[in-house]
């Protein structure tokens, strides 16, 4: 693995694990084990350009996770069901949501620039197109997929910070018992 690629794994896990904010510099570079020429040489804007290179890099996983289960799944319903079992079993192994979840990132929004939350506009909007291009497929108006889109994205989003808060996936298991049940009675 490469330099660059390296900082951009060991900050995104620092970044979820404790924040944006929380993470100093000093301690990326200890953790990394490179000088602060070598961090500055890879991302010479500094720590904000290596925040919106991790959200770029979760944008492109999760996009691509969740585009291959969407296309593997018939229905919305079904994806949706299987989203939610791949973070239900990560956190029931792991004790946590690492790599699909940039959420303690983005709960640091409003002391964040501009360019940044744009980033995280970016994730979102790609998981909402992701689920409603889906749902439009199975024949949903493009308005109301759009709608329902957003508030499973937000719903999921909102039950992966309460499974890392209350150290529990129940939440996940909630919800993912409660979308299947409202999606399939549509």
């Amino acid at each position: 693995m490469d330099t660059k690629t390296y900082i951009i794994e060991t900050a995104t896990a620092l970044f979820q694990k404790k924040g944006y904010m929380s993470v100093g510099l000093t301690e990326l570079l200890q953790t990394c084990n490179i000088s602060k020429g070598a961090f500055y040489h890879h991302f010479p804007l500094g720590k904000e350009q290596l925040l919106i290179t991790c959200l770029e890099t979760i944008n492109q996983m999760i996009s691509q996770d969740m585009k291959i289960i969407f296309d593997t799944y018939d229905t919305t319903r079904e994806a949706i069901l299987a989203v939610l079992d791949k973070l239900i079993h990560a956190y029931d192994t792991n004790g946590t949501i690492v790599g699909y979840t940039f959420t303690s990132i983005v709960s640091e929004m409003g002391t964040l620039s501009e360019n940044v939350r744009l980033a995280c506009e970016g994730v979102y909007e790609n998981i909402e197109r992701i689920i409603a291009h889906k749902l439009e497929k199975e024949g949903i108006a493009s308005v109301e997929a759009k709608q329902q889109a957003l508030l499973i994205t937000v719903t999921i989003e909102g039950g992966i910070m309460l499974s890392l808060t209350k150290r529990t996936s129940g939440p996940l298991r909630i919800i993912s018992q409660q979308l299947g049940r409202k999606m399939k009675t549509e």
